[in-house]
């Protein structure tokens, strides 16, 4: 079994090897054309057509998600989801590097389809959009997309190499005020003034942060906040996320923030409206055996994986819609440095840090980790 094995491996390698120019370019290519949630049509036309060009069967929209794709190769017993995410953050492009999780997702898949009857596997590409704030996984999952899958499996790009994702659950709301305009100088006492009532509830949310547990992050950015310094503002918008350890620690964090929230309105006497946006996302339960098998393949490639979690630059208080797959099916979502420091995720700086060579690296070495611990698992883990 061992030598079976190692050469399916070393196949899987030379598949990489071969095609590490095509998937470099359409990494580069997802990169200069960043799309943001909902909107990475031409993202999955480009993936997509790699994918066919290779005989995969493609399937898109999928479940009435426009941006969705599902791509096919192979009937085998065992079927192994490998997850894209090619969405671009808003205004700083691909500063998270969702271009690299797209070339190596599809790399593994290219590399596997040879292997695919001997393994008696299925390999699936799965095109999952709107990963920022989202959460396309989750709207997939509830259509049954994900159903009967044995494996999920992507890896991500930051800073530093890191096995084990241990992702916040997360809420994401959009937060508005109404009061009433008037002239701020001749007739302030008939304006109620929706600016103060969102300052109301951000002092509230800074003073709750001393009584928050230590997992709990709470941040926000304000979208519109009154039109002209001499009228008292009308309205005012925000987009807030809450993350906490769980989901259940989640539910108990949002009723306080939002009861901050809800401060605001009482003493200013502004309506106030809260609409969670997207889906919550979960936790993240990693699979401990698919973790080995991708740990030992990387130590393979000279990758250490950093399992005790000491190094500086891992992203383990971010949040992923990828945490609510990983409850549902045996998950792995690990992290390959593109030796990024001093940029990390969401900075433009990281932006410019995700077509480099050692980002290119990451690429090709995580088409062929992803395929390593997919033939692991095919003969060694999945009985």
């Amino acid at each position: 079994m061992v030598g079976r094995t190692a050469e399916y491996k070393q196949a899987a390698q030379r598949t990489v090897s071969g095609r590490a120019g095509a998937l470099i370019a359409l990494s580069h290519d997802l990169h200069a054309h960043p799309e943001t949630r909902w909107q990475e049509h031409r993202s999955v036309q480009v993936i997509t057509s790699l994918l066919r060009e290779n005989s995969f069967a493609v399937e898109t929209p999928v479940r009435g998600l426009d941006t969705a794709f599902r791509a096919t190769f192979g009937n085998g017993a065992h079927r192994i989801g490998l997850v894209a995410e090619y969405d671009a953050l808003e205004g700083i492009g691909h500063a998270c590097g969702h271009n690299i999780i797209a070339a190596a997702s599809v790399g593994a898949a290219l590399s596997l389809a040879p292997l695919a009857q001997e393994l008696d596997a299925t390999i699936e590409v799965l095109g999952t959009p709107a990963e920022e704030g989202g959460g396309g996984k989750i709207r997939l999952m509830e259509n049954g997309v994900f159903d009967g899958l044995d494996v999920a499996m992507m890896v991500h790009p930051g800073p530093a190499d890191v096995l084990w994702a241990r992702p916040l659950a997360v809420s994401h709301f959009d937060v508005s005020y109404a009061g009433k305009a008037a002239h701020a100088a001749a007739y302030p006492h008939l304006g109620v003034n929706a600016a103060d009532a969102m300052t109301i509830a951000q002092v509230s949310i800074g003073l709750l942060r001393q009584q928050l547990p230590q997992s709990v992050r709470v941040h926000g950015i304000l979208r519109e906040a009154g039109t002209a310094p001499n009228a008292i503002p009308e309205r005012i918008r925000g987009s807030w996320y809450v993350r906490a350890a769980d989901l259940d620690e989640l539910e108990v964090i949002f009723h306080k923030v939002t009861r901050c929230f809800e401060a605001g309105a009482l003493a200013s006497g502004c309506e106030l409206s809260i609409e969670e946006t997207s889906p919550r996302y979960s936790q993240f339960r990693n699979d401990e055996q698919l973790a080995d098998f991708f740990q030992e393949n990387a130590s393979s490639l000279g990758r250490d994986m950093d399992p005790e979690e000491r190094r500086e630059g891992g992203m383990n208080t971010a949040s992923t819609d990828m945490g609510n797959v990983s409850l549902e099916i045996r998950a792995i979502h690990p992290y390959l440095s593109i030796n990024s420091l001093p940029a990390v995720n969401h900075q433009k700086e990281f932006a410019d840090t995700v077509t480099t060579p050692d980002a290119d690296r990451a690429v090709t070495d995580g088409a062929y980790l992803l395929a390593a611990t997919a033939v692991d698992y095919l003969l060694c883990g999945s009985s």
